[in-house]
């Protein structure tokens, strides 16, 4: 057994003899449930070693899908506040619109980054 922090969570991490193959789960230390998938190794060690690399990545996944999904918000937003912007002041909105469209854009790059490295 293991306990590992990742993000705001704490988990522990247990590992099993199941047919000569050591099998890992994590459970959530704040509410007791099973989170994730199993991971298998041929030993306790690499099986929780894989459990752990996996909740990472999760981790990292789960931010960068948050980080686009506000990029998107925004980008309605400035789409919607466009058509009410005085073009005489400050950026105009097309320029708003590009950066906005840009932060969507590096955000989508980050998450498919992110899942290129998903482990198996």
């Amino acid at each position: 057994m293991k306990q590992v922090s990742i993000g705001d969570r704490r988990f522990t991490l247990t590992a099993v003899e199941r047919a000569g193959q050591w099998v890992a789960h994590a459970v959530r230390d704040d509410n007791g449930d099973r989170f994730g998938i199993e991971c298998a190794g041929a030993s306790a060690t690499e099986a929780i070693g894989r459990l752990t690399a996996w909740l990472e990545w999760q981790h990292e996944h789960t931010s960068a899908l948050e980080a686009l999904q506000r990029a998107e918000q925004e980008y309605h937003r400035t789409i919607a506040g466009s058509a009410f912007a005085d073009p005489t002041e400050g950026p105009s909105p097309l320029e708003l619109q590009k950066e906005s469209l840009g932060a969507v854009e590096a955000a989508r790059v980050r998450l498919d980054e992110v899942r290129a490295r998903r482990p198996h």
